[in-house]
């Protein structure tokens, strides 16, 4: 027995085959077993094969020898066994399927063939095979007790799944997936042919894509489910080929619908091209299908995940632009994802059951249906199209075409653009340059204008409502660009979708540049283009924020005045020193970098912000070229001028320092320089605040005033001359120190301006005086008064200062015509512009306007011409005047004042007998101690009474 067991060993080693199959038992119960785990699998074994089988019921292991049947046969074997511990003869079936997507790889992909081409038993003959196109069956028979080891003949070594099945579970589960087989095939030839409907009577671009996607899926329903072994006679190597040709449309449809439904060809010239070629390149893929089936699947298979998540990309930045037909899309895509995710696990092996490859079939009829109500939803949003606005606006076009106005008229539906007459003659440009697709705009538009042209049409594309108001700028032939103004209207077709787009487009380049030379006025100076003092203020805040983030910024400031710059205006005159104020900006600016700031402060004082350098000796060696770029000669009409500079700096070293504060202390080096006798450089020490204590404690003491309420307005009546009635009173502001007693506003008002406070405290008088005014009303009834109010230059450079009016007038329920501002023409000069813009809007709201002193400026005339006042208020100096010339100086003003149909208040009458005369001149109204001192807001409240007891009560 021993030498039997030797022998039979040798043999084995021998013939180099490998360890005896062990037996899978059976018993009667067993209605499916999964043999591929006990399966082995042995490659390149020739033609012949010898295996040695499982032990029988004796314990003896045989020897035996299978030849191949088949000459396609490449000597790939497979070998399994099967023991029957039941007491009954049992009928089973062997089923290998042949194609599983379980397993079956991303890249060169098993797509299926014929797994077993016979098998043949220890015991008895080579079974029988079943009648089956999705896998290979055979019928076998164990005896009870019989243990039999199974020799297969393998077609390829790939050999995915073998099942012992009992027939009738084989046969009910068959039938079972065949019902679920041909309700999601139903399903998705239903949805296929209903787009393919619905794109004929519709017609939109999206249904064509959505009807491929549902016949792509259909054909790889059909293939994976084997109904198209029923409608054509297929090989198992041609169904490899369609199962790889139905992957590669799957892939290309799911390109061709995601471009076409989020419709990114409308701008996207290059994506479109990208796209064209990717589509292009797959399509190429059904040639590679026929000569390798797996190349082709694969590349499909990855083609399909890279679709997947560009289209995540392309969904979350287009519904951020509120596009609505990318929010739409965002269920089904949502569902593509998981499909996605679920083949993914499934290929991998990750997941693997007989059910997944069939539930994931159905999960592809599941997308196409919330895809195709998807396309529904949007394809039918909208109302319906009326003929006769379509004509009207025909008509509408006709008559601005009549009028001289350019029309712009864009054809949605086949995306051309026409303007009449064309457009493209005014920008110097060949005609008919600017027609056609909306997307041969954007190379023209400027670059910061092309996202927010595309996403404006767009927007009106997807609400199919609402009007076109949009400015944008358009590039030249000789390079300068236009600003264009386009208002249309949308006009929608039977479909809801918008079919054409009609309006006008306007050039308003000049109401641009006009509103941005007020802008660069308000924030920059207009002789050297320089920023103001405010914006010098702002940086130099920002400046410090960042200062206190860290040591890397470290700012120096430094304050340059000129030095005998008044005595140049007077011998050269204002001309030449403007000329010479510009011609040292241009050296200062050649000194600096980038990141440091240079600003003109005041007429002949500039502020400098250094931020490049940070050591000490580099910060004195730039001051020193500072002063030494003044120096420099300069000519001016035929002569030389040398100019000198005091210079004071000081560097930010404590992180509670403000702007003002630093720019302060600046000045204050800067005066300590300039009385030391100027030309020098002067850093700050704080011994220098000692002179100016007072200042700043004033200041400081101003800025609790305010919170504390220690101010009070007071108001001096303002009479008619003609018969001393009263007309109305000027608000004058007291503050009442707790310490120091009454400050005059001569005093207090120049700190105010000097820093941030001059605006609080002028909307407090403002509203202190509306407020008494309506007070005053209340309790006295309607009386014909005025009160004036004087306005700030820094008010007026605000640009909230017509809204802080608008606002309290509102909240105080006065009448507009009853509130005076008065202001001087020095205030004007800090900006004209400017102030005419404000004070025109200032009219508009029905305030007056007065022009406070008249008859001590400059050009005092010329601002009664281009300001909108209404009254002339007479200076003290001109109404006061003594010699011969006072009565025809103000018989003149006067005259010129009722020709301009304005309001003269002569200030500082000092007798009666002045006051008459200035009547018989034609003035009428006065201003003065005689005629009334300034009185608290109850005392004018009794004066009223007095004045006008006949007034209604309320």
């Amino acid at each position: 027995m021993l030498l039997a067991v030797l022998m039979c060993g040798l043999a084995s080693l021998a013939a180099g085959t490998s360890r005896a199959a062990e037996p899978v038992k059976i018993s009667r119960d067993d209605t499916a077993l999964d043999l591929t785990p006990t399966t082995e699998i042995y490659t390149s074994q020739g033609e012949a094969f010898q295996v040695s089988t499982a032990a029988g019921a004796d314990g003896i292991r045989r020897r035996i020898e299978v030849r191949a049947s088949s000459e396609n046969h490449q000597g790939d074997w497979a070998v399994f066994a099967l023991a029957n511990v039941s007491e009954e003869q049992l009928e089973r079936v062997i089923v290998a399927p042949h194609f599983r997507l379980a397993k079956s790889k991303l890249f060169w992909p098993d797509l299926g063939s014929q797994r077993i081409i016979a098998i043949t038993p220890s015991e008895g003959f080579a079974l029988d095979r079943q009648p089956s196109d999705e896998a290979d069956v055979f019928r076998i028979t164990l005896n009870p007790g019989a243990v039999i080891t199974f020799v297969a003949e393998l077609a390829t070594p790939n050999l995915p799944q073998i099942y012992l099945w009992e027939p009738n579970a084989y046969k009910d589960t068959v039938n079972a997936f065949t019902l679920y087989r041909g309700i999601v095939l139903g399903i998705a030839g239903l949805l296929a042919v209903f787009l393919t409907i619905l794109f004929v009577v519709k017609g939109t671009s999206m249904l064509p894509a959505a009807a491929a996607l549902a016949w792509a899926v259909l054909a790889y329903i059909c293939v994976d489910f084997g109904f198209i072994d029923k409608l054509i006679g297929i090989t198992t190597v041609d169904q490899r080929i369609w199962r790889a040709g139905a992957e590669v449309a799957l892939a290309s449809s799911l390109v061709i619908f995601l471009f076409t439904y989020l419709n990114l060809n409308r701008w996207h010239v290059h994506l479109g091209h990208a796209t064209f070629a990717w589509v292009l390149g797959l399509g190429l893929l059904f040639g590679v299908a026929i000569y390798d089936p797996s190349i082709a699947a694969g590349i499909a298979r990855l083609s399909f995940a890279l679709t997947a998540t560009a289209g995540i990309a392309l969904i979350v930045y287009l519904g951020f632009n509120r596009y609505d037909r990318a929010i739409l899309l965002v269920p089904s895509w949502a569902l593509i994802l998981v499909w996605l995710f679920g083949g993914w696990l499934t290929v991998t092996g990750q997941l693997d059951n007989d059910i997944i490859q069939p539930a994931l079939g159905g999960g592809l009829v599941l997308i196409v249906l919330l895809i195709g109500f998807t396309v529904m939803q949007h394809a039918f949003a909208g109302g319906a199209y009326q003929q006769g606005l379509f004509s009207d606006l025909e008509r509408q076009a006709l008559a601005l075409s009549g009028s001289g106005d350019t029309v712009w008229d864009w054809d949605v539906a086949r995306d051309r653009v026409v303007t009449s007459p064309d457009i493209s003659v005014r920008l110097g440009l060949s005609p008919g340059t600017m027609h056609g697709a909306a997307r041969n705009w954007l190379p023209r538009l400027h670059p910061d204008d092309r996202d927010r042209f595309r996403a404006t049409l767009d927007v009106l594309l997807e609400h199919r409502k609402g009007r076109l108001n949009h400015e944008f700028r358009l590039r030249a032939e000789d390079g300068h660009f236009h600003w264009l103004q386009i208002r249309a209207r949308p006009v929608l077709g039977s479909n809801g979708e918008v079919i054409r787009c009609v309006g006008t487009i306007v050039d308003v380049t000049e109401q641009k540049n006009s509103i941005d030379r007020l802008m660069q006025d308000a924030m920059h100076d207009n002789l050297t283009g320089l920023p103001n003092r405010e914006v010098f203020l702002d940086r130099l805040q920002s400046v410090l924020a960042l200062a206190n983030d860290g040591d890397a910024i470290r700012p120096t400031i430094m304050a340059i005045d000129i030095d005998r710059y008044k005595q140049v205006n007077d011998s050269l005159g204002i001309a030449a020193g403007d000329n010479i104020l510009i011609a040292l900006t241009r050296r200062l600016r050649r000194l600096l970098k980038p990141q440091d700031t240079l600003a003109r402060i005041s007429g002949d004082e500039f502020g400098l912000i250094l931020v490049s350098e940070r050591d000490p000796a580099k910060v004195a060696d730039f001051a020193d070229a500072v002063s030494k770029a003044i120096m420099v000669p300069i000519s001016f009409a035929n002569r030389e001028v040398i100019l000198t500079a005091s210079v004071g700096l000081v560097s930010w070293v404590d992180q509670q320092e403000n702007a003002v504060g630093l720019l302060s202390d600046a000045e204050l080096a800067m005066y300590r320089a300039k009385r030391a006798g100027g030309n020098r450089v002067e850093p700050f020490r704080p011994a220098f605040r000692t002179s100016g204590t007072d200042r700043l404690q004033l200041e400081t003491d101003l800025r609790r005033a305010i919170e504390r309420k220690e101010l009070s307005i007071v108001y001096q009546p303002i009479v008619t001359l003609a018969d001393g009635e009263i007309a109305g009173f000027e608000a004058l502001m007291r503050w009442d120190h707790p310490k120091r007693g009454t400050i005059p506003p001569s005093e207090f008002i120049p700190i105010a301006e000097s820093s941030d406070l001059i605006e609080p405290l002028g909307m407090f008088a403002l509203e202190r005086a509306t407020s008494d005014l309506v007070e005053w009303e209340r309790h006295t009834g309607h009386v014909p008064i005025f009160v004036s109010v004087n306005l700030s230059s820094a008010q007026l450079l605000s640009s909230e200062l017509y809204n802080d009016v608008r606002s309290m007038l509102a909240k105080t329920q006065c009448e507009p015509n009853r509130i005076k501002l008065e202001l001087t023409e020095t205030v004007m000069m800090a900006n004209p512009e400017q102030a005419r813009l404000v004070l025109g809007k200032l009219k508009e709201l029905g305030i007056s306007l007065a022009l406070d002193d008249f008859g001590t400026g400059y050009s005092s005339l010329v601002y009664l011409t281009r300001f909108p006042f209404d009254t002339i208020k007479l200076d003290r100096a001109l109404v006061c005047a003594e010699g011969d010339k006072r009565e025809v100086m103000l018989r003149s003003v006067v005259g010129m004042a009722r020709e301009m149909e304005m309001t003269l208040v002569a200030e500082g009458v000092e007798t009666d007998e002045a006051a008459k005369a200035l009547a018989d001149l034609g003035c009428q109204y006065g201003q003065s101690y005689l005629l009334g001192p300034p009185i608290g807001a109850e005392s004018v409240q009794k004066l009223l009474r007095e004045r006008f007891p006949l007034t209604k009560r309320a």
